[in-house]
């Protein structure tokens, strides 16, 4: 009797371990991007998008078994509702983030498409690459040109308060940096265009990927902060 408690107990542990193993899958990958290990091509969309996927799903199904046990009183409640908990947490991330990959604003927002603003030195950098499409104020509303001419420092302030670092420089008629994403390391730069009576703003990433709107968030943030100097 004793040692078949045991057994059912590792078991429910065994079933606990698959549901929660796709998210510190999913962990390892993002640092091992983040810090330089493998590429963003391995990390994200590999391992992450791909393995992490089918550890989702083989995860909810333990999940499922584990709860089933636990209402036959085989394993623990506790432990029952942690792994439906972590599972069902892991598919509903999943869910999030193909629906923002895939309805997504363009990964390159600018607020004034009719001039789009350079990258000036930051274009070396870059290598030509970078989203097909610019998008504008119709793919992301808070993407706003100030309407003032905005002097130099408080670009470089709202680009630094932003999360950029000033690697493009800063003139009398611009300001550039780079910002790169804390879990895959993910690289955007961003431009503020400095001109008589209007400062416009605009953001890419440097891959060309679409990263589920990120561009659009970061130039609305940019902008609400020059648009404070107005």
């Amino acid at each position: 009797m004793a040692r078949g408690s045991l057994r059912r107990r590792g078991g429910g542990r065994r079933l606990a371990a698959a549901a929660i193993l796709s998210p510190l899958f999913v962990l390892v990958a993002a640092l091992g991007t983040r810090t330089g290990l493998w590429g963003y091509a391995v990390g994200h969309d590999l391992l992450a998008m791909r393995l992490g996927l089918a550890l989702a799903a083989i995860g909810a199904v333990a999940a499922l078994a584990l709860l089933v046990s636990a209402l036959r009183r085989r394993a623990s409640p506790w432990l029952a509702g942690l792994a439906v908990v972590v599972s069902a947490a892991t598919v509903g991330g999943y869910a999030w983030q193909m629906s923002r990959l895939a309805d997504g604003p363009p990964d390159d927002i600018s607020t004034d498409l009719a001039e789009v603003p350079g990258f000036g030195a930051l274009d070396a950098r870059r290598g030509g690459q970078g989203p097909a499409l610019t998008g504008g104020i119709e793919a992301c509303p808070g993407a706003l040109p100030a309407l003032t001419q905005v002097p130099p420092g408080a670009a470089a302030w709202a680009l630094q308060e932003s999360g950029f670092a000033l690697d493009g420089g800063v003139t009398v008629a611009r300001a550039a940096g780079t910002h790169r994403g804390f879990w895959f390391g993910v690289t955007h730069d961003a431009v503020v265009r400095i001109r008589p009576g209007r400062t416009d703003v605009r953001v890419a990433a440097r891959d060309g990927r679409a990263h589920g709107g990120e561009a659009c968030r970061l130039a609305t943030q940019i902008s609400e902060r020059l648009r404070v100097v107005e």
